[in-house]
């Protein structure tokens, strides 16, 4: 059996972003385009894609583009044009959410599921397969059984999750709170974050539960220890968050999971890297010095009792635990620390009302902190790194290089010299050198070699560095470091122009949906969306919450409980609560959101204004 190969797929903000992705080890790189994209800050241009694409192509790198906003009427002519301007720069996928694009005039090109559609059962993602999707984001939520049975089903659908970055709260494209009270729509890559902001909790008599607490606010995603058991799971496709992230934060994260993945290769060699090359890193990427909420398995193991995946006090990044304050005088701190501080470094803490508050130090001195300004901070308070000084000046730099390597043979012909160059996946070009032969008074090889491997500017690497010379030819090093650098534009351009890009026209389907009405909860935007979903059996198709709003319907659904987290979980017989439901989250301004708890379905459902 040939082994299984496993994508690591990295975000893009932007073209940059992108670039240093492939260099930190990505198989694969997702990035917005112009528009259409469910992060609505980071579009970028067709020029900058291509790029992009260029040079992905060199090391067999995917770049897929999102498109995957719910859809206007009056945007679909602008969406097939984008589609075809895609396909036309040799993008290998879109990760889509309309139905809308399954009855356009498309390219033959590879869609992607997005998990903006919801994609958590069997029955939905073999409607999907059928429909002619290739690949699925999974939802968050999943837990490793679920995953299983899945691949089981459908076996030929390549299965796409998550690994690492923001959690949102509810099953993504099955938020709606963002557009019921700011009417900025998650759907249409405008999310207001309404999940990290701070709330009390009340109960039924107004009596407080949780004051100001970020309950709705999840850590972030740290799937880099159960990275063996998702793939055994049957996931292919390995996916970072975070397109909105900066490039520092795309570098370390991305080439720490490129480390874990090839330790995993070396002991299952059933599965292998969907992209070739290797990284060169020169730092220790450590996923504890990036932007983090603190790090959670989220559901992946189910509901576990003792898991935390909640950050309760602050939805900004804590960092990394360094140790506590152990004295307070008029212009330091002295602290009995765990780890080392540096001079720029960022600390926070929380107050005595747990509040997050923050200082810059400006000297270290041994255990002693000089702040920039002295922090109302306490004695045996913990200290967090959220910004580590040093590490960033080390990413600020070339902190990658990705190369592909090349055996070269050098030989004599009758007409001179040729010099071959064969890639590790067998690509292989001969370019020749008409030269008058003469024979050299010291010798040669030496001086051949060097002048051939001097390949440090280009994506290559000498592995093997062979000579065949009947005699000790003399040979200017100019002419070597030409023939040299012809040979190398000429692999690149066959790399560039042999990359397969596989392609596929949609066909037109009637297999039955999952169900025969749609409620808001279907995303219909616009016509075409509706005539797919009837032409698939559905009898009645209501519109997108986004145009017709939809009162006395939960505005978000969520598999975080908090009864469950507070203790009080019927179906695990905790304890009974002492506060009368129903529950509310009340926000800042006022306004009250009722909590329903929807055991059998084990989710809790958040309604507005209620």
């Amino acid at each position: 059996m040939k082994p299984r190969p496993i994508e690591l797929l990295a975000p893009a903000k932007n073209l940059e972003c992108g670039l240093v992705a492939i260099n930190h080890g990505a198989d694969a790189v997702y990035i917005g385009g112009p528009s259409f994209g469910a992060r609505v800050a980071a579009g970028n241009s067709i020029k900058d894609i291509k790029t992009l694409v260029d040079y992905a192509r060199i090391f067999n790198v995917k770049v897929y583009v999102t498109v995957n906003t719910i859809l206007k009427d009056e945007e679909l002519p602008e969406v097939e044009q984008l589609v075809w301007n895609l396909y036309e720069i040799g993008v290998d996928a879109l990760i889509v959410q309309d139905m809308a694009l399954l009855k356009m005039n498309l390219p033959p090109i590879l869609l992607h599921a997005s998990t903006q559609m919801d994609n958590r059962t069997v029955e939905k993602i073999r409607f999907e397969a059928e429909a002619g999707y290739r690949q699925v984001v999974l939802a968050r939520e999943l837990s490793l059984e679920q995953i299983k049975d899945i691949h089981k089903a459908v076996p030929d659908m390549l299965l796409e999750a998550f690994v690492h970055g923001a959690l949102c709260v509810s099953f993504s494209g099955q938020c709606y709170v963002s557009e019921a009270c700011f009417y900025r729509s998650a759907n249409r890559g405008e999310c207001a974050q309404f999940c990290r902001l701070a709330f009390d909790m009340v109960d039924a008599d107004n009596n407080i539960i949780l004051r100001q607490k970020h309950a709705l606010s999840m850590r972030d995603l740290n799937q880099s220890e159960e990275l063996e058991a998702m793939i055994d799971a049957g996931i292919s496709s390995l996916k970072i968050e975070g397109r909105l992230k900066d490039v520092n934060y795309v570098k370390n994260v991305t080439a720490y999971y490129r480390c874990k993945l090839d330790e995993l290769f070396k002991r299952r060699p059933e599965y292998i890297r969907s992209s070739v090359g290797t990284s060169y890193l020169t730092f220790e990427p450590k996923l504890d010095k990036s932007f983090n909420r603190g790090f959670t398995h989220y559901f992946l193991h189910d509901r576990g009792e003792s898991d935390v995946i909640s950050s309760m006090n602050t939805p900004k990044s804590m960092g990394e635990e360094m140790g506590r304050v152990k004295e307070i005088r008029d212009n330091y701190l002295t602290v009995a620390g765990l780890k080392h501080f540096n001079n720029g470094d960022g600390v926070c803490y929380l107050d005595e009302n747990d509040m997050l508050r923050g200082f810059r130090i400006n000297r270290v001195d041994a255990n002693k902190l000089y702040p920039q300004e002295m922090p109302a901070v306490k004695p045996n308070t913990i200290l967090f790194r959220n910004y580590d000084q040093e590490f960033e000046n080390i990413l600020a730099g070339k902190s990658a290089e990705r190369k592909v390597k090349v055996d070269m043979l050098f030989e004599e012909n009758r007409y001179g010299f040729a010099l071959s160059l064969t890639d590790e996946e067998g690509k292989h070009v001969t370019l020749l050198m008409e030269q008058q032969k003469e024979l050299a008074r010291i010798p040669q090889n030496e001086n051949i070699r060097k002048q051939l491997s001097k390949l440090g500017n280009t994506p290559f690497q000498a592995r093997n560095i062979e000579l065949k010379l009947s005699e000790n030819w003399f040979i200017p090093s100019s002419l070597l470091s030409d023939l040299r650098r012809r040979a190398v534009e000429e692999l690149l351009m066959v790399r560039r122009v042999g990359y397969h890009q596989q392609v596929y026209r949609m066909e037109e389907t009637h297999h039955p949906f999952v169900t025969d009405r749609l409620t808001y909860l279907g995303n219909v935007m616009n016509e075409k969306a509706a005539l797919f979903y009837r032409e698939h059996g559905v009898n009645r198709v209501d519109p997108a919450f986004e145009r017709q709003h939809v009162s006395h319907v939960p505005v978000m659904f969520c598999k975080h409980c908090l009864r469950f987290s507070m203790g009080w979980c019927p179906s695990r017989q905790h304890g009974r609560s002492p506060f009368k439901e129903p529950y509310y989250l009340v926000s800042g301004d006022g306004h009250r959101f009722r909590l329903e708890f929807d055991c059998r379905h084990c989710q809790m459902k958040v309604y507005e204004g209620e």
